[in-house]
């Protein structure tokens, strides 16, 4: 996938269209010091800009994978375009995420992007593993090594707050207890 092509192409339609976004997934992944080798973009975005971005896609030469009320996946026949996954922000907690997202440059500083803060990313990973237990072994794994690795710097109160959501404090208290931060 050429990233650098695919996110030119993004960042200046969803520009002209007031697309508001915040990268999410590997990408986020990254910038918050877990290196892991990602083969798509995934973004979260206004719940109600779903229509326009799916215009966009499609006008891009994208297929729609799959379309639900949460989630809009695309993946082009041209390999250079790859996969591009689209998750909605319309709720409290997803919608503040885009808010708090702070701009970080991508990509070798070509390109400067809201990305989730680690705090709602944490919140994304357990969200994640609580709707798809296949996905809970390497979700919990990345929790854990980005509460590890940013302990310092998280508003653990946010992260408190996202276990408590899904009913699963004890994990916390685990991984917090495990790493040593009590």
């Amino acid at each position: 996938m050429d990233f650098v092509r695919v996110f030119k192409f993004l960042i200046e339609k969803f520009k002209q269209k007031k697309i508001d976004f915040a990268l999410i997934g590997g990408f986020a992944l990254y910038n918050a010091g877990i290196n892991r080798a990602t083969q798509d973009i995934d973004m979260l975005i206004p719940k109600e800009k779903a229509e326009e971005v799916k215009k966009l896609m499609v006008a891009q030469g994208y297929k729609i994978l799959y379309d639900s009320e949460d989630v809009l996946n695309f993946i082009s026949s041209d390999s250079e375009l790859g996969r591009v996954d689209f998750v909605f922000a319309y709720r409290k907690y997803a919608c503040g995420m885009i808010r708090r997202a702070p701009l970080k440059e991508i990509l070798k500083n070509r390109f400067k992007v809201k990305i989730v803060k680690i705090e709602d990313l944490i919140g994304l990973k357990i969200q994640s593993s609580s709707n798809d237990p296949r996905r809970y072994h390497q979700d919990m794994n990345d929790i854990e090594s980005l509460i590890e690795n940013n302990y310092k710097a998280l508003n653990m109160k946010l992260v408190k707050e996202y276990f408590d959501l899904f009913e699963r404090e004890r994990e916390l208290t685990s991984i917090l207890k495990r790493i040593k931060k009590c």
